[in-house]
């Protein structure tokens, strides 16, 4: 991976949503990302990371519990936290959020779409108004982002089927 930081650690985990790169610094997790690299780490919590997406992927998991230091704002991190409190198979809309937050949903949409730790932070989590599919910003193109959301969303079984149709 280019510019990459040489006090990151780095490897890759292969998915049902495409393969996913996983990057730990000061023994927490600090990105997750859509793409492949040569060199690969096993620092412990990319190990604990992988063994819990592989969990989560397979059914067997609803919350993961690793160290985090998403990179934000303080603001941006507060968004984080809103968006890792929404339980799995659960949805919040982005103006459910911002009303939480005393912001707006644009604001927060921006932050979701910072999030440097997508899936572990759910923000696939969060709709538009009105139940709406929203954007993503997760995916190996941008073409695939709201079909991964969409995978994602079905995996958990967050939304009720006849909500499903109208979505996708």
């Amino acid at each position: 991976m280019s510019g990459r930081d040489r006090a990151t650690a780095w490897t890759q985990v292969a998915s049902p949503v495409g393969p996913l790169l996983l990057a730990a610094r000061d023994g927490a997790l600090v990105r997750l990302t859509w793409g492949t690299c040569a060199a690969r780490d096993d620092a412990p919590p990319l190990r604990a990371a992988a063994r819990q997406l592989e969990a989560y992927f397979a059914g067997d998991l609803t919350a993961f519990d690793l160290p985090l230091a998403p990179a934000g704002t303080g603001f941006q991190r507060q968004v984080y936290a809103a968006m890792a409190a929404i339980p799995y198979g659960a949805t919040r809309s982005y103006g459910e959020i911002a009303a939480e937050l005393g912001s707006v949903a644009r604001a927060v949409g921006g932050a979701c779409g910072s999030n440097p730790i997508p899936i572990v932070v759910p923000c696939h989590r969060v709709l538009a108004s009105g139940g709406r599919l929203g954007g993503f910003s997760g995916g190996s193109a941008p073409e695939t982002a709201l079909d991964t959301k969409r995978w994602l969303l079905r995996h958990e079984g967050a939304l009720p089927a006849e909500r499903q149709a109208a979505l996708f």
